[in-house]
């Protein structure tokens, strides 16, 4: 066998076991509540050991929440897929736009995870954790694409408002009857940012 193929295959293994964990905790959090899943439960559930969750996550949130950060990931993706020359707000939507519109039906797991952080409010501390760990990676994205300084108020506002903006989007999102379309809303949202970035 080559060893060339080894780390792929290890990457792919310790992927499928993040996953096998993120997904027994959003089984369980959704079958029984989140205050009564444990640590213990979802290794049980996942068919691995407690030590081998400890080696993925930190803590039941941080399982439950990895789904939200993978997706947050590949819009930073799209973001540093974009072309340079395009001005920064612009990007920023089109790379949502992309990302929305790619992410097609919506999972009904994403949805009741969404429902679910927000009537949780340890789920809610530990989300912003999460989002303040991504909003720092998309500055240095928005910083790469205009050219300014990571740490300068401009690429760290930019980066708030736009994350912000996709959250605000959701929760409206999430309060309106089925068949309304997230999109639309997350772009009114960015549509209305960029009013106030004018």
């Amino acid at each position: 066998m080559s060893t060339t193929a080894e780390p792929g295959l290890r990457e792919r293994k310790k992927a499928a076991t993040r996953q096998a964990l993120h997904a027994a905790a959003m089984r369980l959090a959704i079958e029984h509540g989140f205050d009564r899943v444990t640590v213990e439960a979802v290794a049980d559930e996942a068919g691995v050991s407690r030590r081998t969750f400890s080696n993925y996550f930190g803590s039941k949130e941080e399982a439950l929440l990895y789904g939200e950060r993978q997706r947050i990931t590949l819009l930073i993706e799209q973001v540093r897929a974009r072309p340079a020359a395009e001005p920064t707000w612009d990007a920023l939507t089109a790379a949502a736009r992309q990302f929305y519109l790619r992410l097609g039906e919506l999972d009904p797991h994403w949805v009741a995870q969404s429902r679910l952080v927000r009537a949780q409010p340890a789920l809610v501390a530990a989300q912003v954790q999460t989002f303040a760990a991504l909003e720092r990676d998309l500055s240095d994205e928005i910083a790469a694409h205009s050219g300014d300084d990571p740490g300068s108020v401009r690429v760290k506002m930019t980066s708030a408002v736009f994350l912000a903006s996709l959250r605000v989007a959701l929760h409206i999102w999430l309060d309106r009857p089925p068949g309304t379309n997230l999109w639309d809303l997350v772009s009114e949202t960015l549509a209305e940012a960029r009013r106030g970035f004018g």
